[in-house]
């Protein structure tokens, strides 16, 4: 990694090595969803919550960056697709890393669904974009994925050869999904050469089991987490936030943090009456 990477990873990872990610870049997918609508607000909260980067698209960079602390890392995404006209697992290129840096960029990301049709175009889009990232000394987060059928999502091997082809294309992390089991995603992270996130998918409620999800893949060598929909969806993005920090900074574990987070709801809901 050169030395103009080097200074803006500083930024996307902590004294461990660790990180804590919240993409916000679903509205080109979906719309302007839950957590999603007011999106200044949200980054706001994630960033009081000690996130370490925030991801969002180009245009929207105006908007959020009054709430966004000057310690909470730009993360510019690269990559798009839309649920209005049925391709949506086809990613194609929306930015350039030029213009990420313009807009004062500590890093990029872009989104590979492996297996798919089309992903030989994504395959030559992430191969050009790291050669931008590398002339620009920017930071590339991949986020890639195992489309080729829902049965395939979380297969260990499958995602370990997503993980690692990121890896071989240039990427400087890699985000895809826990594949369940410690064992099966120690062998990922075994065989992917940089820092390996995991992904939270769709958001689910339930907090005691995101902890758990978090912490087992922590202890099997993740790098920290890259979650979007389970943060930004949540009654409260600052307290969650904060309390995966514990997990992901501090080294809690997921019994302790859960207690934690339950016990600052509490004393929330007490100050309220």
């Amino acid at each position: 990694m050169n030395e103009g990477k080097s200074l803006r990873a500083r930024r996307l990872m902590s004294a461990s090595g660790r990180s804590l990610i919240v993409p916000m870049d679903h509205g080109i997918s979906v719309g302007a969803t839950t957590g999603l609508r007011d999106i200044a607000a949200t980054v706001g909260q994630v960033s009081d919550g000690g996130a370490n980067g925030i991801v969002v698209h180009k245009g929207l960079v105006p908007t959020v960056q009054k709430g966004l602390r000057p310690e909470t890392a730009l993360i510019v995404h690269m990559s798009a697709s839309t649920s209005l006209g049925g391709h949506l697992n086809r990613k194609v290129a929306v930015c350039t890393v030029a213009e990420a840096v313009r807009l004062g960029a500590d890093a990029v990301s872009l989104h590979i669904n492996a297996g798919t049709e089309t992903e030989p175009e994504q395959i030559v889009d992430t191969a050009k974009i790291a050669e931008e990232c590398a002339l620009w000394g920017v930071p590339l987060l991949a986020m890639v994925y195992v489309r080729s059928s829902p049965e395939d999502e979380y297969d260990p091997v499958k995602v370990g050869h997503a993980a690692r082809m990121a890896a071989e294309l240039g990427a400087d992390l890699v985000k895809c999904h826990y594949t369940g089991d410690p064992h099966t995603f120690s062998e990922v992270v075994a065989g992917c050469p940089v820092p390996v996130l995991i992904a939270g998918g769709a958001a689910h409620g339930d907090v005691r089991k995101l902890f758990t999800t978090v912490a087992e893949a922590l202890g099997a060598g993740a790098a920290g987490v890259s979650m979007g929909r389970n943060i930004f969806e949540s009654p409260d993005a600052t307290v969650l936030t904060r309390h995966l920090g514990l997990l992901v900074h501090q080294g809690w574990s997921a019994d302790r943090a859960y207690d934690a987070y339950q016990d600052h709801l509490a004393t929330r809901q007490l100050a309220a009456v």
